[in-house]
């Protein structure tokens, strides 16, 4: 059994508490970091879970620069997945890889899951597995599943038979170059591109038991009890994995008073998980800035810098390692600034007489008298003149 997570620097205290829980349950597990960042110096205790850490350098990705500066860095640690699936696959030998986001405890045993995996090659689960009934929770959990995507990509699991293989070919092959966090042009970095993955490819197979990915989305139907960590039962079958969605933003808490009040194990759940991340560094560690969120001379890529380089076939071959700006006047960095910063329209100081008349109808009425060319002035003297006697008594 192969297990993966990817993350920038300042996800390894959860990847850590992930990687222990996953040893916990499973000691045989081979747990591997996919790493878009460099490794900051960190105590043995961190990485002592970690089997491997695959650099995103390591990864067989053509043009590596032009691809890790199209994408903002929750997009870049999810484009890179499919490809992980292969690299691991290829170069470890593995028949079954897992993944889970790094804001994830697996909490059991995942034997069901691997009986699942014997008669199929990939596993998903959706957000939610129930209809909702309260209109509130309709447009959280439904209808954000329709802008986001049916299925949560914090998990997936793949058996690499040929069709396993073929739909992880596929699926990483549009990360590669269309894993970008736009809804309004119908993606959500890698999400979205699986609600078709039931239509193109046999061996699919849709996990409805309430144990697994069990996060705030679906806790509408799901009702926790028990004792924290490992003795957590949802509608009365032992936890598999919990999922902390959200947790950095705010979100998590949130919606866990909205949806979860009803369960206040879940509550002493976050207790246990912030004291975990906590133990491997997150204070410190998660404060890391990734080392591709600026250019070379420090300065901080802005989301509209990558956008318009992603979507310009031309800056992409020209400007074949954005990052680097040490010569500034052949840089992105410098074309960006001439040509988009630079090309935006100045608004035109307003000039003194008209800014006066605007204040008051009366001066903005003689502006108008003095200036309009004859031709206006008559008809709007007629326009005048004929809603007056659209006006006047009958």
């Amino acid at each position: 059994m192969h297990v993966f997570t990817s993350i920038t620097a300042n996800y390894l205290p959860k990847a850590a508490a992930l990687a222990h829980s996953v040893k916990r349950v499973h000691p045989e597990a081979v747990f591997h970091v996919v790493l878009s960042d460099d490794m900051p110096a960190c105590s043995p205790h961190i990485t002592e879970a970690f089997d491997s850490i695959i650099n995103i350098r390591d990864l067989p990705i053509d043009e590596l620069p032009r691809f890790i500066f199209r994408h903002r860095l929750v997009e870049l640690c999810t484009a890179v997945k499919g490809t992980a699936f292969q690299y691991i696959a290829d170069r470890f030998g593995a028949e079954r890889v897992y993944y889970f986001d790094p804001d994830i405890i697996v909490a059991g045993r995942l034997d069901g899951l691997e009986r699942a995996l014997d008669s199929g090659s990939v596993l998903l689960t959706p957000h939610s597995i129930e209809p909702e009934t309260d209109p509130i929770a309709v447009l959280d959990n439904e209808h954000c599943c329709l802008r986001h995507g049916v299925y949560n990509l914090g998990f997936l699991a793949v058996r690499m038979s040929a069709n396993g293989r073929k739909f992880v070919d596929w699926w990483a092959d549009r990360l590669r170059n269309y894993c970008y966090d736009e809804v309004e042009n119908g993606l959500f970095t890698d999400q979205r591109w699986m609600d078709l993955a039931p239509a193109l490819f046999d061996d699919i197979t849709i996990l409805r038991e309430p144990q697994y990915n069990v996060s705030t989305w679906n806790l509408t139907h799901r009702r926790a009890t028990g004792e924290v960590p490992y003795g957590i039962e949802i509608n009365g079958r032992p936890l598999c994995f919990y999922h902390f969605s959200g947790f950095d933003s705010g979100a998590q808490l949130m919606m866990l008073d909205r949806y979860g009040s009803h369960s206040p194990v879940l509550y002493e759940f976050r207790d246990w998980y912030i004291a975990q991340c906590e133990h491997f560094g997150q204070s410190t560690i998660g404060k890391i800035p990734c080392i591709y969120g600026r250019y070379a001379s420090g300065l901080k890529i802005s989301d509209a810098h990558r956008k318009d380089y992603r979507r310009r076939d031309d800056l992409m071959r020209y400007f074949t390692n954005p990052f680097d700006d040490v010569e500034p006047v052949q840089s992105y960095r410098h074309w960006y600034q001439t040509h988009v910063e630079g090309a935006r329209p100045v608004a035109e100081p307003v000039p003194a007489a008209v800014e006066s008349a605007a204040q008051n109808g009366d001066g903005l009425r003689k502006l108008f008298r003095e200036h309009a060319p004859e031709p206006v002035l008559r008809v709007a003297r007629s326009a005048k003149s004929a809603l007056r006697r659209l006006s006047g008594p009958a």
